[in-house]
């Protein structure tokens, strides 16, 4: 339940994606750090080092310097939401009289709270493997409409298994990059035979991850009724695809060049804890599901999405909303289906939501829907159009949830794609 009446000794504007109620986990760097565990108060990071050395937390302080959470997400959800309680107990209004030093001490404040503006964060976790669903149902009749017929749009399997492919881990990069355009083959319509080149239908796919917070042995699952005790938290996904490529490539076996050449992640890791209030009604699935993959309760999440394009020498176009309650699969039928098999998971790995797409036209999560595949350009306020992403394009994916005036978010997902090498 939310706490209305939980505030921050710390101002914090109306509209921050960081208030009391969220307190993420991320990575951060500066001109004295090379990389520390940090949590996020209004426009302040949170140096977990500086908190810990200052007697606030009982964390090893080696844990909190490693490059990556997952030492630290591996000390368990007992633990890290001990940390997280800490810390909103810290920073609120009736927080214990031993925290008023934060408050008085100018000194120490200033060695535990920093200026987001004046750090780099950092990719939050090593990721090992990285697997991608395909879970909006909208998303999925749209493409499957486009590619074969409204009366084919869905595969058979759709509304029994939450589809999903194992993805490349090593081009996921953290907010704030820029990429090279992918080349590769791909086959136009009107040719009998395939072309090599730089990838003309670059897109976005507006997602979510969830991190895996617990690993399990091989042989092993995970139910959908105890799958939240191995999701740690949530992060923003921009799963970028070559749909020309993608189009030629992926019979027999799926999505390969068209998918691995750059994934973006936003840098704060949002609880599981922190949204739980968020938590909403999903689609009705009927057919009904296989009783591995049935779950209780409202298990979807309210969290109002938002893409933007900037064109190099432009302003900001926001080009689409959508929100992920949309999704027709949970996370925890996701996680149920991964591991129904026996395949063992670790902590770090990231699943994605597949791209989150309502039923209204201003909700499609991808250009290729937006445009129509090209029929339906997007005018800009430069009065230029897009189909798809043109060079020097940047692309900024915002995340957040709302309720009783609360407000909590995931920051931005921002990567700007360059010229093919």
């Amino acid at each position: 339940m939310l706490n209305k009446n939980l505030k921050s000794w710390i101002e914090v504007d109306a509209n921050s994606d960081f208030s009391i109620h969220n307190i993420p986990f991320g990575i951060y760097k500066d001109n004295k750090v090379k990389h520390r565990a940090c949590s996020a108060i209004g426009e302040y990071i949170i140096d977990l080092v500086e908190l810990a050395d200052a007697g606030f937390l009982s964390v090893d302080k080696s844990i909190l310097e490693q490059q990556f959470l997952n030492e630290f997400i591996s000390l368990g959800k007992p633990s890290t939401n001990a940390v997280r309680a800490k810390i909103i107990d810290l920073l609120s209004n009736d927080s214990d009289p031993v925290a008023a030093e934060l408050k008085t001490n100018k000194e120490l404040f200033n060695k535990i709270f920093k200026k987001q503006v004046s750090v780099t964060m950092l990719l939050p976790v090593r990721v090992g493997d990285y697997t991608d669903f395909y879970s909006s149902i909208d998303h999925a009749t749209n493409i499957g409409t486009m590619i074969r017929d409204p009366k084919n749009a869905l595969m058979s399997n759709w509304k029994h298994i939450p589809v999903g492919y194992h993805g490349r881990a090593s081009s996921i990069c953290v907010s704030g990059h820029s990429f090279h355009r992918p080349k590769g083959q791909q086959k136009p319509a009107d040719s009998e035979l395939p072309v090599y080149g730089p990838a003309k239908l670059l897109d976005i796919e507006l997602e979510t991850a969830f991190i895996i917070g617990k690993q399990t042995q091989m042989g092993d699952s995970v139910s959908t009724s105890n799958a939240d005790d191995y999701i740690f938290g949530m992060v923003l996904f921009n799963d970028w695809s070559a749909r020309d490529i993608q189009t030629w490539e992926y019979v027999p076996l799926g999505p390969f060049l068209a998918k691995n050449f750059a994934s973006t992640v936003s840098p704060w890791i949002i609880t599981l804890e922190a949204l739980e209030p968020f938590r909403t009604k999903g689609y009705t699935q009927d057919p009904k599901v296989l009783p591995y993959l049935e779950y209780k309760g409202d298990r979807n999440l309210d969290i109002k999405l938002d893409v933007f394009l900037k064109p190099e020498k432009g302003e900001e176009n926001h080009i689409c909303s959508s929100n992920y309650k949309y999704m027709y699969w949970t996370m925890e039928q996701q996680l149920a289906h991964h591991t129904v098999n026996g395949c063992n998971i670790n902590v770090g790995d990231m699943m994605a939501s597949g791209t989150i797409s309502g039923p209204d036209p201003k909700e499609y999560g991808s250009m290729m829907e937006l445009t129509w595949r090209g029929t339906k350009p997007i005018t800009l306020k430069d009065g230029s159009e897009r189909k798809f992403v043109n060079d020097n394009d940047t692309i900024i994916m915002k995340g957040y949830c709302e309720k009783d005036g609360i407000k909590i978010g995931f920051g931005e997902c921002v990567a700007k794609v360059l010229p093919a090498k």
